[in-house]
């Protein structure tokens, strides 16, 4: 019964980043590409995740990696609403270089996501 419960929370974050990806990742990763500079916004970002997720979360070693990002995005996301954002769209690849905060923090999300335990996350 474990390994089902485990199983259906590991596919449950994968569809949150999924979500995530295909909403905020795409776009904002072709940017990171296309735009000098922005990757190493993003993955400053993404290295900040990274440290959060592996020291600043008690008993993180026993929770599949995946399972701790999607718990990580959806606690942003949820902030983000109390607070009344929404995301939008840069209209072009060189907006996104003056992202707020919370996109910048969501696309480092994404680049992690497609790296943290070597299964596709953002491709599903």
């Amino acid at each position: 019964m474990k390994d089902l419960v485990s199983s259906w929370v590991e596919s449950s974050a994968r569809s949150t980043l999924s979500r995530l990806h295909r909403q905020i990742g795409v776009a904002g990763l072709a940017a990171a590409a296309a735009v000098p500079g922005l990757s190493a916004v993003f993955d400053q970002h993404s290295a900040a995740v990274r440290d959060i997720l592996a020291t600043g979360v008690e008993g993180s070693a026993a929770v599949a990696g995946v399972v701790l990002l999607a718990g990580y995005a959806r606690g942003l996301l949820d902030e983000a609403k109390t607070k009344g954002w929404t995301f939008r769209a840069p209209a072009d690849l060189s907006a996104w270089t003056t992202s707020d905060w919370m996109t910048a923090r969501l696309v480092g999300v994404c680049s992690l996501a497609a790296t943290i335990d070597g299964r596709p996350t953002g491709n599903e």
